[in-house]
Order: C-alpha cells, then sequence, then structure tokens
C-alpha cells in the first residue's frame, strides 16, 4: 500500500523534531553540545579529501596583510575568467583593480595543484562594546586543495601571492620622484623626503643610444630585478651601482628616467649640498624603501670631497695671531665644519647601511669621471659603467623616429639610392653633436616636411663638423671642452654661499662674454 506524505504528516514530524531538540538543549548542557558537535565535525574531515583555510580581513584588531594580497593576487585571473566582479580604484593609483564580488568562486593553479578560492561575505553581529568600529560586513578568502597537495603547495603557494600582489601594487600605483629635505629638516611623520608624482615619458624605445649597448643595460637590468635568489645564495646584498658618465647632453638624465619606468621604480634624488653629516647621510639612506633607485647626479661637482687621508697644505693656511684668529681662521673652520667625506659615501653606497631595505640602485652620473676617487668606481660599489657619448647615426635614427616620424626601415633601404642620408651619416660621426643638441634642431624643423626637416638638420652637422675641424664653429659661443669647464664653474658656483655666489657667477659671465666676443671678433676677420 502506498503511503502519501500529507502536510499533516510532515508538520507533525517536523514538530517532534522541534521537541526533541528543546529535550537535547535542555538536558545536555552547552559544553557538551559542544563536544559532540566538534566530534561529528572531526569525523566528516577525516572522510573529506579536501582541506579549507580562511583568510579574513581583519585579525582581531588589526588588518590582516594577507587577505589584501589575496585579493590583488586574484584580480589578475578575476578580470578574464569570472562573470561578477567588483572594480576599484586604490589611492595613487593609476589603474584600475578587479576583484571576485560577494560569495563568488575562482579556481587557480599552481605548480600543477588545482586550489579554489571563494569571497565568503557575512554581515557582521554588532558587539556590545568594540576597541575600533567594525565594518558591518565580514569579508574573508577560503582556500581549498586536497589534502595530499598541502605539503607540495604551502607555503610556497602563499609566498608566491605575497610577491606578486606587491608586483601589481607596485605597478599600478604612480612613481614618485622623492628628493631630500632642506638641511635634513623632517616632515610632521618625521620623514626626511619630499615627493612629487613621477611623470618622466622617457623609455628605452625612446633614448637616443647604440642599440645594442642598449640592449646590454636592458638585460642587466633584468637579472638584477630577477635576482633574489642568486642574491640570497651568494651572500650578497641586493644592490647594483651605475656610473653614468660622460659630457653634458648625453641624455643622462633620461637614461635615469627610462630605468625607472622599465623597473616600475621610485626615484630618490639625492642633493648632497643638503646633507649636513654622515650621519644624516645614512638616516637618509635608512629611509629608502625597497624597489628604488638611489640618483647623486654631477657627484664631482655637488659636494667638496676630498680623497681619504688628505689634509689642508700648512702654507694655505698663516698661522693666527689671535684667539679670535684661531677660531675664525680657514684651517680651524675646515677642521670643525661637519660635511659629508668620502668615507661616508663610500660607506653608503658599499657599507653594512646600504644593506637597509633591497632590490635598490645607486646611480651617480658625471661629466670628469677622471675626477672621481678611484676607490668610489670599483665593482660593488659601481658595479657598471656606462659611457653616455655624442650623437651616433643608430641614436640618430631613434631621434629621426621620435621626432620626424621616419622610420629605421626608410633610413636604412634609402641609404644606397638616398644621398641626403649618407651625408647624415657622415656628418654626424663628424660634428660630435650631443643628442639634446639634435633634439634641439629637429624640434624647430617639425614645422617643415620630413625631407626639408633632415636638410637643415644637415646644415647644422656640416658646421658644427666644419667648426670643431677649425678649432670653433663659425657663430658658436664656445668650443665643446670650454662648454663643460663653464658648465661646471657654474654649478660650483650656484652651490657656493650666498656671498660668494653672487661675485663668482658674475666672474664667469664675464669670462664667457669676453670669449664670445673674441670668437665673433675672429670670425669677422675670417670672412673679410
Amino acid at each position: 500500500m502506498k503511503e502519501v506524505w500529507t502536510f499533516g504528516s510532515v508538520a507533525s514530524l517536523l514538530g517532534a523534531l522541534a521537541f526533541f531538540q528543546s529535550v537535547l538543549h535542555s538536558v545536555l548542557p552547552h559544553e557538551l553540545r559542544h563536544v559532540v558537535a566538534k566530534f561529528f565535525q572531526r569525523i566528516f574531515n577525516n572522510f573529506s579529501a579536501y582541506c579549507y583555510f580562511d583568510i579574513t580581513e581583519i585579525d582581531g584588531v588589526s588588518t590582516n596583510e594577507l587577505y589584501g594580497a589575496v585579493q590583488l593576487y586574484l584580480s589578475s585571473s578575476a578580470s578574464v575568467s569570472a562573470s561578477r566582479l567588483s572594480l576599484s580604484r586604490p589611492v595613487n593609483s593609476s589603474n584600475f583593480t578587479f576583484g571576485l564580488s560577494n560569495n563568488d568562486r575562482l579556481v587557480d593553479s599552481f605548480a600543477g595543484i588545482t586550489a579554489i578560492w571563494e569571497h565568503v561575505v557575512t554581515q557582521r553581529s554588532s558587539p556590545s562594546f568594540s576597541w575600533r568600529s567594525l565594518p558591518d560586513e565580514k569579508r574573508s578568502f577560503t582556500l581549498r586543495i586536497r589534502k595530499k597537495d598541502k605539503p607540495l603547495i604551502l607555503p610556497r603557494y602563499l609566498d608566491h601571492i605575497m610577491e606578486v600582489a606587491a608586483d601589481i601594487r607596485r605597478r599600478n600605483q604612480d612613481r614618485l620622484l622623492y628628493t631630500n629635505s632642506r638641511c635634513g629638516s623632517m616632515d610632521a611623520r618625521g620623514y626626511p623626503w619630499e615627493s612629487v608624482p613621477f611623470k618622466h615619458p622617457s623609455t628605452f624605445d625612446t633614448l637616443a643610444m647604440d642599440p645594442i649597448r642598449k640592449k646590454d643595460i636592458i638585460a642587466d637590468l633584468r637579472k638584477f630585478a630577477a635576482g633574489k635568489s642568486f642574491y640570497q645564495k651568494t651572500g650578497r646584498a641586493w644592490k647594483r651601482g651605475y656610473l653614468l658618465y660622460g659630457p653634458p647632453g648625453t641624455g643622462k638624465s633620461s637614461m635615469i628616467a627610462a630605468m625607472a619606468n622599465f623597473l616600475g621604480y621610485d626615484i630618490y634624488d639625492l642633493e648632497l649640498t643638503e646633507v649636513q653629516t654622515n650621519s644624516e647621510l645614512r638616516k637618509l639612506l635608512m629611509k629608502t624603501t625597497s624597489k628604488s633607485i638611489i640618483v647623486i647626479e654631477d657627484i664631482d661637482c655637488s659636494v667638496s670631497l676630498t680623497t681619504r687621508g688628505s689634509l689642508p697644505h700648512p702654507a694655505a693656511n698663516p698661522p693666527p695671531h689671535s684667539m679670535d684668529d684661531i677660531f675664525t681662521s680657514p684651517a680651524s673652520a675646515a677642521v670643525s665644519t661637519k660635511s659629508v667625506t668620502l668615507s661616508g659615501l663610500l660607506n653608503f653606497t658599499d657599507g653594512l647601511w646600504s644593506c637597509c631595505g633591497s632590490e635598490k640602485i645607486f646611480v651617480f652620473t658625471t661629466n670628469h669621471v677622471e675626477k672621481l676617487d678611484p676607490a668610489l668606481l670599483r665593482s660593488g660599489r659601481m658595479d657598471m659603467h656606462i659611457h653616455m657619448s655624442y650623437c651616433s647615426f643608430p641614436a640618430l635614427k631613434i631621434l629621426m623616429w621620435n621626432y620626424l616620424g621616419i622610420s629605421e626601415d626608410e633610413l636604412e633601404n634609402g641609404k644606397e639610392n638616398d644621398k641626403l642620408i649618407r651625408e647624415l651619416e657622415a656628418a654626424v660621426e663628424a660634428a660630435e653633436i650631443t643628442p639634446a643638441d639634435v633634439s634641439e634642431v629637429l624640434i624647430k624643423s617639425r614645422r617643415y616636411e620630413k625631407r626639408k626637416a633632415m636638410e637643415e638638420l644637415l646644415k647644422v652637422l656640416k658646421s658644427k663638423a666644419a667648426g670643431r675641424r677649425c678649432g670653433g664653429a663659425a657663430g658658436a659661443s664656445l668650443g665643446s671642452k670650454e662648454a663643460e669647464e663653464e658648465e661646471e664653474q657654474e654649478k660650483r658656483a650656484l652651490d657656493s654661499p650666498k656671498e660668494e655666489n653672487s661675485e663668482d657667477f658674475a666672474q664667469i659671465c664675464d669670462k664667457k662674454q669676453g670669449k664670445k666676443t673674441e670668437l665673433e671678433g675672429q670670425t669677422l676677420e675670417k670672412e673679410e
């Protein structure tokens, strides 16, 4: 006989279950019920093939860093595989971040092992008293993997998530350009660096440089950025030094910007003239972050660095005649004045304090590498010396593509049949002109069509080459070497104290004006 479940029978069964539950709650204490539930849960876990890990957004009273890392890590996969996403844009970020929406799932793979992530969002029961205000919703990620895979991927999988999340966070955020505060002053947070957004557009594609040398630099940067395990294995600090040297206008600053854009690093532009002591220099280094480029431009002009062990010549400072002269004499001032020394700078680049943080790059620039102490140039401090030379024909092709839209294939294919291109190749090698000067000519020639712009550039190159052969170009104000010396003297005058600044700068201007007048007179005599 077939039995039919009616509404009354179902209601009776539910009532019996409710009565039985009330009896259990009244007879069995809470502790015993908890033990029984725990016992059945353990039996279920023993027969289950999976294990679960909960990663909550808030761990106690502090924010769980792993939760944010998982959210960023899954955003790269969620943007292509999930059907419903949450979209956000963090502060100081130039990109949007995708994430799993409430109670959604995502399947990930690591080392051939499948991991299932679920974003769990539940309503939080508001406590009667709390030291801090908590969000209304309780968010967490649940990781489910097979028990047999647990020792194979944990904790390597979590370390991988943290590394990928840090890389995504760094690349999404706007890069910053830092400079040290004047005389080591601190802001309200006790931070000695001031920052602005770094928006320099220079890249290795637009950098006017020999392509072969450029590929070597890119390969070296890639090996450094991916060399964490190598540096740990060899016991070396994860840092690298680059020395950029060459005449002014050869693209040293553009090279630094291209390195920062390629690696996604922040830049710390260290102004040594604002640093008073070696101790202050170490404090500045301690306040720099990992994955950054620390730059000291014009190291030979930034500060007077004497060689180690050098002392002032006694003949340069005559003996004082009174006690007042002792405290005001140049010798006592040189001894008592606190300043950055060469030893302090060497320890800054290669001492124990240089290991504060990891993945840092030190970049020094100079126009006169021969003036630097050899100890500053050795491997370990400056590992790679990069000569930024005058504009060559391969670099000229890059500049003509940047400013005129003439591709490298057009120049190479037309070199055999076009006399103008062959003349440009010969003239740029003979002119010894900087990429900055070539760029200025091309900017002025943008109003012309391509052929006319190339002809204008050729005129300038021939004029520079002729002036170089004659010892001075017609109409040029100064030769290249004299221009470098004048620029260096100007930098030193501007970096000197205010009472000396105006007098030195006026002498430089008078000297430059006198040389210009002399060259103009020689030019008129040649023309007559």
